[in-house]
């Protein structure tokens, strides 16, 4: 069966084969982003509700029916996806907040939600015979596909600013990947690595370019509706750099309805931070068109994008689901990602707590109601970055190996 019915570029509208075409539609260059359009007449054949459950697949391999791959043999032997939702009541009840859950996808096996889009991209670059694959990244896609490349055996080359993370450049080399740390943006290391790309022949993962990381990173919303009884919340929120996994959640939501799966439609939030929050205002001006921030500023990294590279996907999900756009400053971020440490026990890095930081803005302000449900896309673990949790961590309590020194700090702290 031959589920891809098509390639369909999101700007023209023009089909093409999936054999006929690798990543861009050829009319419109980098604009011009591809989405995987299924025949869900014959999915839905003997992909059912009823089929889902009595599926035992502990990870988003239990979707490879609403996935773009031929070879199931050629699936990661890694664990990815089918991570765990929260209730956060203590944040409910401290700040007002309606129902509020948590999915932790920093439990993949790389601590990130790249890890989704990821293991589709080594399964394709495979199944087109390519032993090399590369991608562009401000730390967490990079390590993703270097861990997962390794569980399969295939050379990585990453591109990655040189103010990376460390513990996210240290993930990636110690997987074995060939890492570049690139004197200039997120935005200067996308251009090289497909440049690269062009002229290596190797299989390019990049976001926004290549069509099939959406539909990795739709399992995200898929496994979230299956999670909730096929009645998903009110609203979903994410944080938002390039703008690939709200796309991808989007889509993940519209291939439910088509399969008629669900009927309820949740609104889609997108957060980005204030110093890099192109696609918040190209969402209040009502077009499609981004103006570049020249120089993208935010602690949070994942999402430091100065040029999103999937934006029509990214406007689309939050204008068609009737969602919107949210920016968050910085210490907002940095006090989210301490409360939502603190409250529920999930430690985020701080593009993962920018989900959190929008929910608390968008509440203070009264767009949101103490009625609707939420659910949190938390993106990526907090040990991927130290430096920035420390900022909000405290201080441990230094002291002599005495009783009675120890006395001295507890008659302080109880």
């Amino acid at each position: 069966m031959n589920k891809i019915a098509a390639l369909k570029c999101v700007i023209c509208g023009r089909e093409y084969d999936a054999d006929e075409i690798e990543y861009v539609c050829p009319e419109h260059g980098l604009n011009g982003n591809l989405d995987v359009v299924y025949d869900y007449d014959s999915i839905g054949a003997s992909f059912t509700k009823e089929a889902l459950a009595s599926n035992s697949e502990p990870s988003m391999w239990r979707y490879a029916d609403l996935l773009p791959i031929k070879d199931r043999s050629l699936i990661p032997p890694l664990r990815v996806g089918w991570t765990p939702i929260y209730r956060a009541n203590r944040i409910e009840e401290q700040y007002g907040i309606g129902p509020l859950w948590i999915k932790d996808d920093g439990l993949n096996p790389t601590g990130s939600y790249k890890d989704r889009a990821s293991a589709v991209g080594v399964v394709k670059a495979i199944e087109k015979g390519k032993r090399g694959i590369t991608c562009a990244s401000s730390g967490n896609a990079a390590a993703s596909l270097a861990g997962v490349a390794a569980s399969l055996g295939l050379n990585t080359y990453l591109f990655v600013p040189e103010k990376a993370p460390e513990a996210k450049v240290a993930q990636m080399l110690v997987y074995g990947a060939h890492v570049m740390l690139v004197k200039g943006t997120y935005d200067d290391a996308y251009e090289l690595s497909l440049k690269a790309s062009d002229k290596y022949g190797w299989y390019s993962r990049n976001s926004g370019y290549n069509p099939y990381l959406s539909e990795g990173k739709k399992t995200g919303a898929l496994e979230l509706c299956e999670q909730f009884k096929w009645s998903p919340p009110d609203n979903i929120f994410v944080a938002v750099g390039d703008g690939c996994i709200i796309g991808g959640i989007w889509k993940g939501i519209k291939d439910l309805i088509a399969l008629g799966f669900i009927e309820k439609i949740p609104k889609i939030f997108g957060v980005q931070a204030e110093g890099s929050s192109a696609l918040v205002k190209t969402w209040k001006r009502g077009d499609e068109k981004i103006e570049p921030v020249a120089n993208p500023r935010t602690i949070a990294d994942s999402i430091s994008v100065g040029v999103p590279r999937d934006p029509v996907k990214a406007l689309r999900a939050v204008r068609e689901s009737d969602g919107r756009f949210v920016a968050v400053t910085d210490q907002e971020i940095l006090d989210a990602l301490r409360i939502l440490a603190k409250s529920t026990g999930v430690f985020g890095e701080p593009a993962a707590a920018a989900a959190l930081a929008g929910v608390l803005r968008l509440t203070r302000e009264g767009v949101l109601g103490q009625e609707e449900s939420s659910a949190l896309m938390i993106t990526g673990n907090g040990l991927k970055d130290i430096k920035n949790a420390m900022k909000v961590a405290g201080n441990p309590y230094r002291i002599k190996p005495t009783l009675s020194d120890l006395e001295r700090v507890v008659q302080r702290i109880i």
